[in-house]
């Protein structure tokens, strides 16, 4: 079966409310892009984040985006609050410059992390 995407409406009111909500302003919803994808052979993952590097952004002559991609065989099974989780982690893998990079997990995209900003979000 080869892997098929399409664009995720739901996924992309997700995670403007929760840019939104969270306060991560530095992250312009209008370049985030979502999409849902089925048939990927992978195993543990859930969703990614993507990033367009400074290179292709000059060759393109565009600005940075970003695209979340969701595994729907495992991320539509997810309980809501599970999802919105998933959505947090995914976009604190986008830098405060927003410039077309990928913070790594260690120091920044942890447990700890996402689930603070959680708290904070079902607290309101």
């Amino acid at each position: 079966m080869r892997i098929s995407y399409h664009p995720a409406d739901d996924l992309d009111e997700m995670v403007r409310e929760v840019i939104k909500k969270a306060g991560m302003s530095y992250i312009d919803p209008d370049r985030v892009l979502c999409f849902r994808s089925r048939g990927s052979r992978s195993k543990r993952v859930i969703a990614r984040c993507y990033s367009l590097p400074k290179i292709w952004q000059m060759g393109l002559n565009t600005s940075a985006h970003y695209i979340i991609e969701v595994i729907a065989e495992r991320f539509d099974r997810l309980p809501h609050e599970e999802k919105v989780k998933v959505v947090i982690h995914e976009l604190l893998h986008i830098p405060k410059a927003f410039g077309g990079g990928l913070r790594p997990h260690r120091g920044y995209v942890t447990n700890r992390a996402v689930n603070e900003i959680f708290s904070r979000l079902k607290s309101q």
